[in-house]
């Protein structure tokens, strides 16, 4: 073999390894923790009268209709249980038939509104009829090993819950921090509006995730007491599982059925803003991977860069749709 033969071959294994790395680094990169598909499961515990039946029910319906308008969850992947179907039973039906048709890789997210109660030792969500303990509840989400699980629980004293309910892999929010805030919550309200508003939307990618719907409730709560003079009586708590990241990179559906980019790749100009935008997609999520190895404040500037590199690059996208629209 020629000087040049080996010349050549070696830069040619060069560059195939350049390559591998340059694609396992995309694939690192580019793989938050993405469901195949999500599984809602919304139960809705005693009203006790007609004010908070509807107020319940607008709740869980706000919710619901987020999920399939902002983030396209299909209807049969939406299980809501209300009033008679809530009961005790109704709800381990419900997750036996969750627990049979999801996939290893699927995200389950289930949702509590109503109200709760403690009683020195234990926590409860109140159900017609007798109520699941604690740690029932965490035997029917033990039935979900290996899929991406967020569990919410928006009643009063739901803080009881967290012992018994954390896990690793697992993502649990309360509305409150202990059994012991017992006052009725406005959590929930502010939740489920999260997922309907854009300021929720930190990184403007069009896409809630569980991690900002807490963030944005956490602070609209404590904005509603101060404006009303009141003293906080609720003190919203997200758990991770020890992750860091799964509550952040976890959303109710895969898609964005109203708010997804008009993106025309047969364009070249399109295609190269839509390359640019999904390689700044990759830096943010690489970028959080990284959260808790790095200075919060060098964090919190390269994270505010990316965003709004990310702003502009969504805002030509636009700008180039509708130039075309009109021509």
């Amino acid at each position: 073999m020629t000087l040049r033969s080996h010349v050549a071959r070696g830069f040619s294994l060069a560059i195939a390894s350049l390559k591998a790395c340059a694609t396992a680094f995309v694939v690192l990169c580019a793989t938050p923790v993405f469901a195949q598909q999500t599984h809602l499961l919304v139960i809705t515990g005693v009203p006790g009268d007609e004010e908070h039946t509807a107020q319940f029910q607008k709740w869980a319906t706000t919710f619901i209709e987020a999920a399939k308008t902002k983030d396209a969850v299909p209807a049969a992947n939406i299980t809501a249980l209300s009033e008679k179907q809530s009961t005790r039973a109704g709800v381990e039906k419900a997750f036996a038939a969750l627990t049979a048709r999801v996939k290893p890789d699927d995200g389950v997210v289930v949702l509590l509104i109503g109200h709760g109660s403690f009683n020195g030792t234990q926590g409860a969500f109140n159900l017609p009829g007798p109520d699941l303990t604690v740690d029932e509840w965490a035997k029917l989400l033990g039935r979900f090993p290996s899929q991406h699980v967020a569990f919410i629980n928006t009643s009063s004293s739901s803080g009881a819950f967290l012992p018994a309910i954390a896990s690793p892999g697992r993502v649990v929010v309360t509305a409150t921090k202990t059994g012991g805030e017992r006052n009725e919550t406005m959590f929930p309200e502010f939740f489920v509006a999260a997922f309907n508003d854009p300021a929720a939307d930190r990184d403007r990618n069009g896409h809630v995730s569980i991690a900002e719907a807490f963030d944005y409730a956490k602070t609209k709560v404590a904005q509603a007491f101060q404006q009303k003079g009141l003293l906080l009586t609720e003190h919203a708590v997200m758990d991770d599982g020890g992750e860091g990241r799964l509550a952040a990179t976890m959303f109710l559906g895969n898609g964005r059925a109203d708010g997804a980019l008009a993106i025309d790749t047969s364009n070249p100009a399109m295609k190269a803003l839509a390359d640019e935008k999904d390689t700044i997609d990759q830096k943010i999520t690489a970028l959080k991977l990284k959260k808790n190895t790095m200075d919060e404040a060098q964090y919190d500037a390269q994270l505010e860069q990316l965003l709004t590199d990310l702003a502009l690059k969504t805002k030509a996208i636009r700008d180039l749709q509708a130039k075309k629209d009109r021509s």
